[in-house]
């Protein structure tokens, strides 16, 4: 049978009819713009990539010439980090070493020769008073001397008549024991008016003479400078009556006395190293050592003395200043560190460096910190010795990453 001689047509969806030819035509461009379409895509693709490849990271810099003024670069290296407590304290005198001189007898002031502040030696006089005690002991030394000269010469006089036979021998025993007596309590008269100060030279002129010396001599036991006076000529003093005439201190070495709190008081130990500083001085760092620590608590603050002494050669602390301290607690430690402001934070937390070989590229890269100590942080990872890193400036590249400058 034969076919209709017409062509066939196919119905789209739409109702249309369309030829078979028409429709094969059709498919065969649509193939061929296909194919076309995917070997320019592949082409667009790849040299997308390449281009990529060339572009820089998205966390390196590059600087100019002209910004590169603004940071430093320098390898990272080894930092020694001493760990130390801060507290607040106040100076003080060495109490050790600051004398209360009081007269050793009752009696009335003299004359004064040394004021407030003075320097004063070892064995200056500060003061002269004028004591019964005193003149009584030079009346007692005087008259034993005449009593020692009266029994020489009776004893001299009776060892001539005993070798004579005008005397018997209980007379002549009876000088020699008036002499031993007497020279027992010239003695005894010497040693009492050598507890007022007295040297043997002295009591020598005092014998020689027979003259008393109303002024008894108060010198300074130590050299120092006079911190305190309340002495004046005319005024009565008492032994051990405060306030003492004159207060003396060495003052080549000061207290500091600080309050620490309960939980930091097993990490003070005696000779740690401490570190001040004043108000009155600034910059300046005073240094000392732990000489004592308190064995209480304060029940109200919960807090330990802590008493340091330090070296004030110039005596340049007064005592009542305010002074904060830093007393090292642990032996220094030793670690790769990298300055504060070579180390940037970010928004998420972390923390990050830059890292250069040609000093002109720098790469951002992600590091793990300690607590910082002195101006350095310490490097648990992220960062090997000896390499290139931004150590001044990092916040400047990190703005040029995240906000470049316009040209």
């Amino acid at each position: 049978m034969r076919q209709p001689d017409f062509p066939l047509r196919f119905y789209t969806g739409a109702g249309l009819q369309v030829t078979a030819a028409a429709a094969g035509g059709a498919l065969i461009v649509a193939l061929a713009s296909l194919a076309l379409h995917g070997a320019t895509g592949n082409a667009a693709e790849a040299d997308a990539a390449r281009q990529s490849s060339a572009a820089p990271s998205a966390d390196t810099v590059e600087l100019k010439v002209s910004q590169l003024g603004a940071i430093r670069v320098g390898p990272i290296g080894d930092h020694e980090f001493v760990y130390r407590k801060q507290a607040v304290g106040t100076i003080d005198f060495n109490q050790d070493l600051n004398v209360q001189v009081f007269t050793p007898y009752q009696g009335r002031i003299i004359q004064t020769y040394a004021d407030l502040g003075d320097p004063v030696k070892k064995g200056q006089v500060l003061f002269t008073i004028e004591s019964a005690d005193f003149l009584a002991a030079e009346s007692n030394l005087i008259g034993a001397a005449a009593t020692l000269d009266q029994t020489a010469s009776a004893l001299q006089r009776a060892t001539r008549l005993y070798a004579a036979h005008g005397i018997d021998q209980n007379d002549y025993e009876s000088a020699v024991a008036n002499q031993q007596t007497a020279e027992g309590a010239l003695k005894a008269a010497r040693n009492a008016v050598a507890i007022f100060g007295r040297t043997q030279s002295e009591i020598d002129r005092i014998v020689v003479k027979r003259q008393v010396e109303p002024a008894l001599i108060v010198k300074s036991p130590i050299s120092g400078r006079v911190t305190a006076r309340s002495a004046a000529p005319g005024l009565l003093e008492q032994p051990g009556s405060a306030p003492a005439p004159y207060s003396v201190a060495d003052l080549r070495t000061k207290w500091m006395v600080a309050n620490v709190i309960e939980s930091d008081s097993p990490l003070y130990r005696l000779g740690q190293p401490i570190r001040a500083t004043v108000m009155a001085y600034p910059g300046r760092v005073f240094e000392g050592r732990i000489s004592r620590l308190g064995r209480s608590l304060d029940p109200n603050t919960h807090r330990i003395v802590v008493r340091c002494e330090l070296a004030d050669l110039k005596d340049e602390l007064i005592p009542g200043m305010l002074a904060s301290f830093a007393i090292q607690v642990h032996d220094p430690l030793k670690a790769l560190a990298i300055p504060v402001n070579g180390v940037v934070r970010n928004g998420d937390g972390s923390f990050a460096a830059w890292i250069t070989t040609d000093r002109r590229r720098f790469t951002q890269r992600i590091v793990t910190l300690g607590e910082p100590l002195d101006g350095q942080y310490p490097v648990v990872a992220g960062l090997q010795r000896g390499e290139l890193v931004v150590t001044d400036g990092a916040v400047f590249v990190s703005n040029i990453l995240y906000a470049p400058p316009s040209d």
